[in-house]
C-alpha cells in the first residue's frame, strides 16, 4: 500500500499528468502550429467550403451523378438551395428567378411554388437545358467567398489590422442583409405580411459579400489578438520553466 502514489489534494484527489509527458507535449506543440497557422488553417477551410459546391455542376455535366450527390446532399444541411436562388452552370442562364405568380423558374420547371413545390424546388439540380444548380445559394456562396477573400487579405495586414468597429458591422454586415433577406421573408408564402419582394441575384450576391466581409474583419483581428497572446505567453512560460529547471539543485 505505501507503493501507491499519493492523491494530489491540487486536483481532486488524483496525481496530476507531468508537463513533461507526451500527452502534454503534443497538446502544447499543436497549440503553438494552430496559434501560428489558424488564418491559413481557416481561409484554406473556406475557400473549399465556398468553390466545392460549384465542383457539383461540374460533376452532373459529366455524367457522374453519384459523385456529384455526395457534395450535394451534405450541403442541403446547411442551405435552403432553392433551385430559384441559385446559380446554375453550363445551361441557358445563370439563374432562374420566380416570380410572384409566375417567372422564369416556374415556367422552365413546371413547378409550382407552393408548399409542395418549393420541396421539389430545393431537390430540383437542373438539366441538359437549364444547366445544373451550384451546391448552395447564392447569397451563401457570396458569404462564404467573401470571408476567405478576407482571408487572404488579412494575411498581408495582420500584424496592423484592427476589428471593424460594432457601428459598422451593423451598418455594413447587418442591416443590408437583413432588409433583403427579411423583406423577402416576410412578404410571400406562407407569411405575406408586406408587398411582395422577391430578391436578384445581384442583392444576394452583394448583401451576403458585405456580411461576409464584415463579419471577417470583425472577427480575424480579434482572433490574431487572442492567438498571439496565448502563443507569446505560452513561449514565457517555458522560458520561465527551463530557466528554474537550470538553477534546481542536486
Amino acid at each position: 500500500m505505501s507503493d501507491l502514489p499519493s492523491p494530489d489534494q491540487n486536483s481532486g484527489g488524483y496525481p496530476s499528468i507531468s508537463s513533461d509527458s507526451a500527452l502534454a507535449r503534443s497538446l502544447n506543440a499543436f497549440a503553438d502550429w494552430f496559434s501560428r497557422h489558424w488564418l491559413l488553417l481557416v481561409t484554406s477551410i473556406m475557400m473549399v467550403y465556398s468553390l466545392l459546391p460549384f465542383v457539383a455542376p461540374v460533376l452532373m455535366k459529366l455524367g457522374a451523378t453519384a459523385a456529384a450527390q455526395v457534395i450535394y446532399q451534405p450541403f442541403k444541411l446547411v442551405c435552403h438551395t432553392y433551385g430559384f436562388r441559385s446559380f446554375f452552370l453550363f445551361g441557358q442562364q445563370i439563374d432562374y428567378p420566380r416570380g410572384e405568380t409566375s417567372g422564369v423558374f416556374q415556367s422552365d420547371t413546371g413547378i409550382t411554388l407552393d408548399p409542395g413545390g418549393l420541396l421539389q424546388a430545393r431537390e430540383f439540380q437542373g438539366n441538359d437545358q437549364m444547366g445544373y444548380k451550384v451546391a448552395v445559394c447564392e447569397r451563401d456562396n457570396a458569404i462564404y467567398l467573401a470571408i476567405a477573400l478576407s482571408g487572404i487579405a488579412f494575411a498581408f495586414v495582420r500584424k496592423s489590422a484592427r476589428p471593424l468597429p460594432w457601428i459598422l458591422f451593423i451598418l455594413i454586415g447587418i442591416i443590408p442583409i437583413g432588409i433583403d433577406g427579411f423583406w423577402q421573408l416576410f412578404s410571400e408564402y406562407p407569411l405575406s405580411l408586406l408587398p411582395y419582394h422577391e430578391s436578384t441575384a445581384f442583392l444576394r450576391v452583394i448583401t451576403g459579400g458585405m456580411f461576409g466581409f464584415s463579419v471577417a474583419w470583425l472577427v480575424f483581428p480579434l482572433i490574431e489578438e487572442t492567438m498571439t497572446g496565448a502563443y507569446k505567453n505560452r513561449q514565457q512560460d517555458i522560458k520561465r520553466q527551463t530557466s528554474n529547471d537550470e538553477v534546481q539543485p542536486f
